[in-house]
């Protein structure tokens, strides 16, 4: 089912402030049947959560008990799953860019300790200014997803 699967978020970047949770994307030729998605990560112990209103992706978390885990599900090729890419490559190769992050980052989780809807909306325009800046970047650069994490 899986067309690639990669370490996103955060903690796949060297020197990011980071929550201790993993973020991993899979990327899947699509969503329907969704079956072909559900039963395999139900039975790894992944509970689905429908919930997430992110129509993009599918969202899966952690069995009880183990390590805080998030796996984003989305289409390959799809523009969110290749964001979560150019994101996490732009970062890993900008450092200045990257320490403007986590200085952000530190702030907030201040700021905001007790309100992580609140912490996750500050952060946004400063993720689109990146996005900005990678997305002229690739275009420079003609950057395109590396070979899968798996």
């Amino acid at each position: 089912v899986a067309v690639r699967i990669d370490h996103i978020g955060s903690t796949s970047i060297v020197g990011m402030a980071a929550k201790p949770i993993l973020d991993i994307q899979i990327s899947v030729a699509g969503f329907e049947p969704f079956d072909r998605i559900l039963k395999p990560m139900e039975s790894l112990g992944y509970g689905w959560r429908n919930d997430n209103p992110e129509l993009t992706k599918r969202y899966f978390r952690e069995p009880p008990g183990t390590r805080r885990t998030h796996i984003h599900v989305r289409e390959a090729g799809s523009w969110s799953e290749q964001m979560a890419l150019l994101f996490r490559d732009y970062l890993r190769l900008h450092p200045d860019d990257c320490a403007a992050y986590v200085e952000l980052k530190n702030g907030l989780a201040v700021q905001y300790r007790d309100d992580r809807v609140a912490y996750t909306d500050a952060k946004d325009p400063f993720v689109w200014q990146i996005l900005s800046k990678a997305d002229k970047w690739s275009q420079m650069v003609g950057w395109r997803p590396g070979p899968s994490d798996v």
